[in-house]
């Protein structure tokens, strides 16, 4: 590992035994809201992105900090995804993590000029430690990892359909559903992507593409030899463009090209 890799991960165990397990399968009713669309916050979200803010304004004194909670309480926040900064999901997964099951994690990403430059994903429950920085590959724990397939045929994709449109939803149920074998979607990005590297997942689609969600496992899975990119125009995904919707992530280019030229049929 990196000196920054090892910070980040002290940093994420620090966080997670003092302020997220503490407060798992222990939340009181007035400490779970609703944001609106069945997107829950709790009170350790807050406390865990306070957490995070402070550590990772120690390692980068004057770095932009945009983190989810910041961002919903001030839409302004999200500006600061232009330039130089800190992206950080303080607990990925809440919904899970709300209802007292796993998974759920954390999710950190440094930035510049749109895209991530560096991602971390920690699993709070397994501590599970992925890293990865821009051109020099994706690490599990240390170790230098590969994507892989599960090998099956047909292959094996995770479709969220939580943030569609109906029409959309009922479009993808009939055209694309029916070519993969379906399997359930964690409701955590910190769950999904390890899942298309290590042979759990082949491919997935994604509606709503935040960055505190997105940046740091598009980076490390493709790293580790995946794709992830705009199924309309093949265009990379960029952690500025936060009104954007649709994503493709995929254990290999060609299982992407082959989701992605069937989505853009269903389109046509």
């Amino acid at each position: 590992m990196t000196i920054i890799d090892r910070e980040i991960l002290a940093l994420c165990r620090d966080v997670t035994d003092r302020v997220i397990l503490p407060r798992y399968r222990n939340l009181a009713d007035h400490h779970v809201e609703d944001k609106g669309g069945n997107d829950p916050v709790t009170i350790a979200d807050r406390e865990s992105e306070e957490a995070l803010r402070e550590g990772l304004e120690a390692l980068a004194p004057g770095l932009a900090f945009v983190g989810e909670e910041a961002a919903h309480a001030d839409p302004a926040v999200l500006e600061r995804l232009k330039g130089p900064c800190w992206i950080v999901d303080p607990i990925d997964g809440t919904r899970n993590f709300a209802s007292g099951q796993p998974p759920f994690g954390i999710l950190i990403a440094q930035a510049d000029e749109g895209f991530a430059q560096s991602g971390w994903i920690y699993d709070c429950l397994s501590g599970r430690f992925c890293a990865a920085h821009r051109g020099k590959g994706a690490f599990v724990g240390g170790e230098q990892i590969n994507a892989i397939t599960t090998g099956e045929d047909p292959p094996v994709a995770a479709i969220s359909l939580v943030f569609m449109d109906p029409a959309k939803r009922e479009a993808m149920i009939e055209h694309i559903c029916p070519n993969y074998r379906l399997t359930d979607i964690p409701y955590c990005a910190a769950e999904q992507y390890p899942r298309l590297a290590l042979g759990e997942n082949d491919v997935s689609i994604f509606e709503r593409t935040l960055a505190w969600d997105h940046a740091a496992g598009c980076l490390w899975l493709e790293e580790a030899g995946g794709k992830v990119a705009r199924p309309d125009d093949g265009s990379p995904y960029r952690v500025d463009e936060w009104d954007r919707k649709g994503l493709v992530a995929a254990a290999t280019p060609a299982l992407w090209e082959s989701m992605a030229a069937r989505l853009n049929s269903m389109v046509d």
